[in-house]
């Protein structure tokens, strides 16, 4: 960035404080101003009164005429000589008598020197600058009136000029501009570097945000501050790790949308070819005996039934898998899929001699679910042991209590489950055997996982010792089905 964010505010920082000090500058400019001007005034005053008082006591201890004139002269004259400034007597006409070298002279007052005089005539004390033009300079005039006992005799003028009163003024101000200068010096390095503290964070989110939109979902802000722009980083992290997830999930899902595509096409390619070849020797006559012909519509059949399967599995897993696939939820009574599934599989476990014992306590165990889906998931269970046990054998289905949760358990003593290949019975197609199983579609265990994940019930299996063990862990009771897939 060739216009950064750190020189804007490093800017508006030293816009604030020059701003800051020409605003102090001016107030202070003004109260020291202010405050000398009344420090001189009332010094003057002072020196004012004590010639007012001075010139009353002439006024009664001596005659008129010349005489007294002459007295005010030479006083004048002498105050003048000692005084800082110039003072000035007024009479009762204001006209005004300023000492000469030999002489009193009689002068009309300026017309902006008037107010004063008037003020100070009728017995007031009186100041201000009005007789700056007369005396072609900056000066303070104080008056105060001359008392005597039969009231006002005249007024007293003393003028000093204020040009120090500005340099002290203008001395003050270089010094508040020189600290200022220097102020604004130290400040402007602490605003540029306060500037980049707080752009620096900024920057970083900047870079990270430009790596998320490049699709580099592993980028962190590696900001770590309490406050909002440290609130803001974080929410970036986790946005990056939230697509960061979905980016692997998308990826999985897809490899998963191959497999599953691959696997399809392989489980359809061997039945749809047996079909087909069947019809075309069916077509060309190559098979004309009847008992040959009866055996070719019989394979034709189990295809076709192993195909129905097939596809009704893959709609169920399909149905199972979508989350806006709604279960139909209601209280069941576990004991009671549980006796349900024990008598529909005994049917299947004549025809190879499999007795079938189902353990279930009389109370009842309440969760709930969708009865069917449930009863589906027992059903794939108990299908497989049955498929799995040698004739003769036993199949086992048992629903006990345990801390929590209801457990039903599905175990045979059949072949048994290799341990390298008890990890993947849960995957797609995967057949037993390494998929020498012709009479299953490989996605049994599979669909019973899902319709456990959408309960909220977990599923395991452990095969050892001449047993294997499916167990089924419900939540109790208030814990319904659960919507994800």
């Amino acid at each position: 960035m060739r216009r950064k964010m750190v020189w804007k505010l490093a800017a508006c920082f030293a816009a604030v404080l020059v701003l800051f000090a020409a605003v102090l500058g001016g107030v202070y400019a003004s109260a020291f101003r202010r405050h000398t001007v009344s420090v001189n005034r009332e010094a003057m005053e002072a020196q004012a009164a004590s010639v007012a008082e001075t010139l009353a006591s002439f006024e009664k201890g001596a005659g008129t005429g010349r005489g007294r004139r002459g007295g005010y002269g030479a006083y004048l004259r002498f105050l003048n000589e000692l005084a800082a400034g110039e003072i000035w007597i007024v009479d009762t006409d204001q006209s005004l008598l300023a000492p000469g070298r030999d002489r009193m002279l009689r002068n009309s007052l300026p017309a902006g020197a008037e107010d004063i005089v008037e003020r100070v005539l009728s017995g007031e004390n009186a100041w201000g600058e009005g007789f700056s033009d007369m005396l072609d300079a900056p000066a303070l005039t104080v008056g105060v009136p001359i008392l005597l006992e039969g009231g006002v005799s005249g007024a007293v003028l003393l003028h000093s000029p204020i040009s120090g009163v500005n340099e002290a003024v203008e001395q003050a101000l270089a010094i508040l501009c020189a600290g200022a200068a220097a102020a604004l010096a130290l400040a402007g390095g602490a605003a540029v570097w306060l500037s980049w503290r707080f752009t620096a964070p900024l920057e970083q989110m900047r870079k990270t945000a430009l790596r998320l939109a490049e699709g580099d979902y592993t980028a962190k802000t590696a900001v770590d501050q309490p406050d909002e722009i440290g609130q803001l980083a974080r929410t970036i992290d986790r946005l990056a790790e939230r697509l960061d997830a979905a980016e692997a999930q998308r990826a999985a899902l897809d490899q998963l949308k191959q497999d599953f595509v691959a696997n399809v096409s392989h489980e359809l390619r061997t039945p749809v070819a047996v079909l087909r070849g069947s019809l075309e020797v069916l077509q060309d006559g190559t098979v004309s005996r009847r008992e040959e012909v009866s055996a070719y519509y019989a394979q034709m059949l189990a295809e076709s039934r192993h195909l129905e399967r097939l596809v009704n599995d893959l709609l169920d897993l399909s149905r199972l898998q979508d989350v806006q696939f709604r279960l139909e939820a209601e209280e069941v009574n576990l004991c009671d899929v549980v006796r349900d599934a024990g008598r529909a599989i005994r049917q299947s476990a004549r025809g190879k001699e499999i007795s079938v014992s189902v353990l279930c306590p009389e109370e009842a165990y309440l969760l709930t679910g969708d009865y069917g889906r449930v009863r589906q998931l027992l059903m794939i269970l108990l299908d497989n042991a049955v498929k799995f046990s040698d004739p003769g054998g036993a199949v086992e289905l048992a629903l006990e209590r345990e801390a929590g949760a209801f457990a039903v358990r599905v175990s045979d003593h059949g072949r048994g489950i290799p341990p390298e290949e008890l990890p993947h019975i849960f995957d797609r197609f995967w057949r037993a055997g390494g998929g020498g199983n012709r009479s299953g579609t490989g996605l049994g265990l599979t669909i019973a996982r899902q319709i456990a994940a959408r309960h909220g019930a977990e599923i395991s299996a452990e095969s050892g010792g001449g047993e294997t063990r499916f167990t089924v862990r419900f939540a109790d009771r208030g814990e319904g089905p659960s919507e994800a897939g």
